[in-house]
């Protein structure tokens, strides 16, 4: 049965991702339990995409702090696994600090030099920043600025 939902787990992920955009019933409670019921099995079953969104919607939209404590676990797993928007709010998560999540800098260059490597535009301006003034307990280095701002002007992404 594992197997079978690992399977399926990004087309559950679609379908809540389909339905939460769809206006349809727009504000009904019942349409809202629904699709997180299905954001959590893909999550839970490794959608990459899922992890993301249900992270995001927990975390940002959540009701109570054990909600949104449970958010940035998903978003944490999201990140891992590869999600640039997800490594980007872990960086900030990290560079901040949050409840359980103490700031720890090293984590917070991690992450957002993971999604700047994606190409994820605000964590390129991020990375910029971190090099050229030397924040987040790295030296300057306009070499490595000079990098990330090449990649942020070229705009390949």
């Amino acid at each position: 049965m594992r197997l079978f939902m690992t399977l399926i787990a990004p087309l559950l992920g679609w379908i809540a991702f389909q339905l939460f955009h769809l206006p349809l019933f727009k504000g009904s409670k019942a349409k809202h339990r629904f699709v997180m019921k299905l954001f959590r099995y893909a999550a839970d079953y490794g959608s990459v995409r899922a992890l993301s969104v249900y992270g995001h919607l927990l975390h940002f939209r959540g009701e109570g702090m054990n909600n949104r404590i449970q958010g940035l676990i998903y978003l944490e797993r999201a990140a891992d696994k590869g999600d640039s928007k997800a490594a980007y709010q872990m960086g900030k998560i990290f560079e901040e600090g949050y409840q359980t999540y103490p700031a720890d800098p090293v984590k917070a260059v991690k992450y957002y030099r993971q999604s700047a490597e994606s190409g994820h535009i605000l964590a390129l301006r991020r990375m910029v920043d971190i090099c050229s003034k030397g924040e987040l307990q790295q030296e300057k280095s306009g070499i490595d600025a000079a990098y990330w701002l090449d990649q942020l002007e070229a705009g390949h992404y």
